[in-house]
């Protein structure tokens, strides 16, 4: 039986012609936008370029030179081909990446649309297919996200440089699998929108790197010019990093303070003063920032530095040992350089605490500062507070997170404010593992003076000098340290760990303020010993040739 090509209407503006269904062109199908859709149009696929049909010249046919059953079957078209009767039009194969190909007569369309009404009735040969406008919409909305996901996953990766790389090898990928993935689908007959994907792609990238760009900007005024990339990129990932409130976390409070600065603050100008905390503190802070510490707050000379917020790592603990152990290794060139400037050296004493805090935003909308508050941070400056120029001590909490790795030269318990119960910190020695950092130990030699130095004493109760004037003389000296003979004995001696403020009688006159703590070392009855924390000028340079003129 012949086979049926009728062509039937079947809805509104279709046609079926043999087993194909005919859609008339729509003025935004393809890549066409707002295209005159006038008329009844259809996309044409082509069957090649220029010439893929059989040409032959009508001289050829006047003149008998083709077979006689030449035409038979075939559907024969008669136009012209050459240049200059100007029937000439680009299509898809006119060009191509390589070089210019010719351009196709009208005739030569006519035989593409032709082939292809035929074909497709006949044979089911696929006509150009586009999608429906929201899959369209779907898939340009789909490539959108690709750009924003690409530019926020690679946003501080690894520093500015290989963020940078990586995000437009990234999406120089991405616009070669777009591409690719439309050519295929095209070779398949199906016309996807490649330049709108392409802007929505490029367009969410834009996007997005402003949006970072001005959210780093505010993050940035909240946390301060010491974080590293990685926590404000932490801050950024969470929409709720601004906001205000906080949350209980578990993290490794470490504090560093001066020993008697204020002393030395007093006796140089305020612009040696700001000269020395910079050059300190920007030592300090470069420590904390190679250990991925959070400095959360500068307090004069001391130092409150976070581990385990906002960022919360396994080793928190065991990196704030060895933080605190390299600050105090910083501490020879920081005092290098205060002696060039004919300054005494500096003293810094460290304390770290394990425990339950919260942590986060602190302040209004129009102020916030990133902080902790609680217990444990009280408890950390209350063991800060016990150390001695140059050491470092820990809490029972903080000594069991570490682990076996981390050395101890001795124990001790102590009884700070607002703790029910005594507690043991402990003094750092060093830490072994992949930091394998140890502190310089110096062995006080202690040499007896001739002649005692009268002086007296008083305790001092946190920032405040007591009333109570005690009696006493100085009997041994070490180069930081020194044995004083009191005229109390037993309980009215200072306990240990106690901060005392002395002043000695020189030859009838008293001495500018000297500055200590008390020491757990066991001395005769009636006896102490003392760490030097603060000592003025002149009395630092009688101490010193004293000491000399004994070892000699």
């Amino acid at each position: 039986l012949p086979f049926d090509i009728s062509l039937k209407k079947i809805d509104g503006y279709k046609f079926q012609l043999g087993k194909t269904i005919i859609e008339p062109f729509e003025a935004n199908d393809g890549g066409y936008i707002r295209a005159d859709a006038g008329g009844y149009l259809m996309l044409l696929n082509y069957r090649g370029p220029s010439r893929y049909f059989e040409i032959v010249s009508m001289m050829d046919i006047l003149k008998d030179r083709v077979p006689a059953d030449w035409g038979r079957d075939r559907i024969i078209l008669i136009g012209a081909v050459s240049e200059g009767f100007n029937d000439l039009f680009s299509t898809p194969h006119s060009s191509n990446l390589i070089k210019t190909l010719e351009p196709m007569s009208g005739v030569e369309v006519h035989a593409n649309l032709i082939s292809q009404l035929i074909s497709s009735a006949m044979n089911g040969r696929s006509l150009i297919k586009i999608w429906a406008e929201p899959l369209e919409w779907v898939w340009i909305l789909f490539w959108s996200l690709v750009g924003a996901a690409i530019t926020w996953k690679w946003r501080t990766a690894g520093g500015v440089s290989y963020f940078s790389i990586w995000k437009v090898l990234t999406m120089f990928v991405a616009g070669i699998v777009l591409f690719a993935s439309t050519y295929t689908a095209f070779v398949w007959n199906f016309w996807l929108p490649v330049i709108p994907a392409f802007l929505g792609l490029t367009a969410s990238a834009v996007t997005i790197t402003t949006y970072i760009a001005r959210t780093a900007q505010d993050i940035r005024k909240t946390f301060g010019r010491y974080l590293t990339d990685e926590v404000v990129a932490t801050l950024l990932e969470s929409p709720e990093g601004l906001r205000l409130g906080g949350e209980r976390r578990k993290i490794t409070i470490l504090t560093s303070d001066l020993r008697g600065f204020t002393a030395t603050s007093e006796r140089v100008t305020p612009e040696e003063v700001v000269k020395i905390l910079n050059f300190y503190l920007g030592y300090m802070a470069d420590v904390i920032t190679k250990y991925q510490g959070t400095i959360d707050e500068f307090m004069g000379d001391g130092i409150l530095v976070l581990f385990g917020a906002p960022i919360t790592r396994e080793d928190d603990p065991v990196r704030s040992v060895a933080c605190a152990i390299d600050m105090q290794l910083a501490m020879e060139p920081v005092n290098k350089q205060m002696k060039e400037w004919g300054l005494p050296p500096l003293e810094m004493g460290i304390g770290i605490n394990t425990g339950e805090v919260v942590v986060g935003n602190i302040g209004s909308d129009k102020r916030t500062k990133y902080g902790v508050v609680g217990s444990q941070v009280n408890l950390t400056y209350r063991i800060e507070s016990y150390t001695t120029g140059g050491q470092i001590l820990i809490s029972g909490t903080t000594l069991k997170e570490v682990g076996p790795i981390i050395k101890i030269n001795d124990q001790k318990e102590v009884m700070p404010k607002g703790v029910k119960k005594p507690i043991t910190i402990y003094d750092v020695a060093g830490i072994d593992g992949k930091y394998n950092l140890f502190l310089r130990k110096e062995e006080e030699h202690y040499l007896p003076l001739q002649e005692p130095i009268s002086l007296h004493y008083v305790v001092l109760d946190g920032k405040n000098v007591g009333d109570c004037l005690q009696r006493g003389s100085l009997i041994k000296l070490s180069e930081k340290e020194a044995e004083i003979q009191g005229v109390q004995t037993g309980d009215d001696l200072p306990p240990a760990l106690i901060n005392i403020k002395l002043n000695f009688i020189w030859d009838g006159v008293e001495s500018e303020d000297v500055y200590g703590k008390v020491l757990e070392k066991t001395a005769k009855n009636g006896n102490f010993y003392i760490h030097f924390t603060a000592k003025p000028p002149d009395v630092s340079a009688k101490l010193e040739a004293l000491y000399e003129s004994l070892q000699s």
